[in-house]
């Protein structure tokens, strides 16, 4: 069932958007575990995990093509990544399953290469880097990834060329159980910072072509820096600080990336446990989405039946919440159309993703995408605006 409809999506063909205005979205979803009462389950008949390729360029968000690969709710959203021309993607997994219990998962160390322009779009790579390889990210000239590995405290530099991915050198980060979580690039392609969720760091790389270099300056944002993001503009960076999950309010904080050397300069209280976090295509906005609880088992007392998705004004280095919007449970990433006007979210419960468009100090649900797997990652190009 699930494969007649899986190929049977792949009959959209991606030739159907529009070049100059097309906007790709991808979901890697995790058919392999789900959240009962507060506690992550491997399923016993788990359903393969996938990656939706969706059509997020106008209106409503349509799915247009899944492809079969390996991928992880462990980690943060951003365990996906495409290519600024929207050629190539790269998807991790970060856990699979323990062959020798099918009950439990164990670290991966795959990442597949998506080709995006083949009809249908299709896997034509499996790279191996690192144990419980998580975020991952592609520099603006398209050309350098990085693989944070969460499980042996590394960062695998890859290197493209064309539809060709190499894996080269490891970057060791800290301890072994340092828990590098995600690498993101800085607009002009030369820096990188690394989010530690275990060791409360956040590391800055230097880059020079496709030689990486831990420079040994950590920041120091908040409780388990997880997710994290670069704005368009080059200037500030936002980093989630997602706690320990004890019911306490925890924090995004704001890097200013042009400071030699970079440091953060502002930190502000969103709620329990944000997940997610995206700044819009214009670094005007950035979206946050928080659990507020709704991982924890119902006799918490900090359980509560939805998350949340803020989206924050960004002045300088200050941030202005201007709307907010109640999502579902144990919800995960969350992408912005170009435009700036619509998000998605995805809920790994209901297995489904929210689409919401922002108007002024509103968002609003205006679609939902059913998924027959969890949706656990989520990442569009990191497009440049025009100057």
């Amino acid at each position: 069932m699930f494969r007649s409809a899986l190929f049977a999506a792949t009959a959209l063909s991606l030739a159907g958007i529009a070049p100059a205005s097309a906007q790709l979205a991808l979901s890697a979803n995790d058919g392999k575990v789900r959240l009962v009462d507060g506690v992550t389950q491997v399923q016993q008949n788990p359903t393969p995990d996938s990656v939706a390729i969706i059509d997020f360029a106008r209106g409503t968000p349509r799915v247009v093509a899944t492809v079969l690969a390996p991928t992880s709710v462990v980690g943060p959203p951003q365990s996906v990544a495409i290519t600024p021309d929207e050629s190539l993607a790269l998807v991790t997994s970060a856990m699979r399953i323990d062959p020798a219990n099918p009950r439990a998962t164990i670290p991966d160390n795959r990442v597949s290469v998506i080709d995006l322009k083949a009809n249908p779009p299709a896997v034509i790579a499996t790279l191996e880097v690192g144990r419980g390889a998580a975020g991952v990210s592609i520099s603006p000239s398209g050309t350098l990834a990085l693989v944070a590995n969460r499980s042996e405290g590394t960062v695998s530099v890859l290197t493209i060329a064309g539809k060709t991915v190499t894996v080269g050198p490891k970057i060791a980060l800290g301890e072994a159980n340092s828990g590098p979580s995600l690498p993101v690039f800085t607009r002009d392609g030369r820096m990188a910072l690394v989010t530690r969720d275990n060791d409360h760091k956040i590391s800055v790389l230097s880059i020079e072509g496709s030689t990486v270099t831990y420079t040994r300056r950590d920041l120091n944002a908040g409780l388990r820096p997880y997710g994290i993001d670069v704005g368009s503009r080059g200037d500030v960076a936002v980093v989630a600080n997602i706690g320990i999950g004890g019911g306490d309010a925890d924090t995004v904080s704001v890097i200013d990336v042009r400071a030699n050397p970079p440091r953060v300069v502002n930190t502000v209280s969103v709620g329990q446990t944000p997940e997610g976090i995206k700044m819009s295509h214009d670094g005007r906005f950035v979206a946050v989405l928080t659990m507020n609880g709704s991982n924890k088992p119902r006799t918490s007392p900090f359980f509560a039946e939805r998350g949340s998705v803020m989206v924050y004004r960004i002045r300088g280095f200050q941030l202005e919440q201007i709307a907010v919007a109640p999502i579902g449970q144990w919800s995960q990433g969350i992408v912005w159309s170009a435009d700036g006007r619509r998000l998605m979210v995805q809920n790994m419960v209901a297995r489904d993703i929210q689409v919401f468009e922002l108007s002024g100090r509103r968002l609003r649900e205006i679609a939902r995408l059913p998924f027959e797997t969890g949706p656990a990652g989520m990442r569009t190009a990191e497009h440049i605006p025009a100057r």
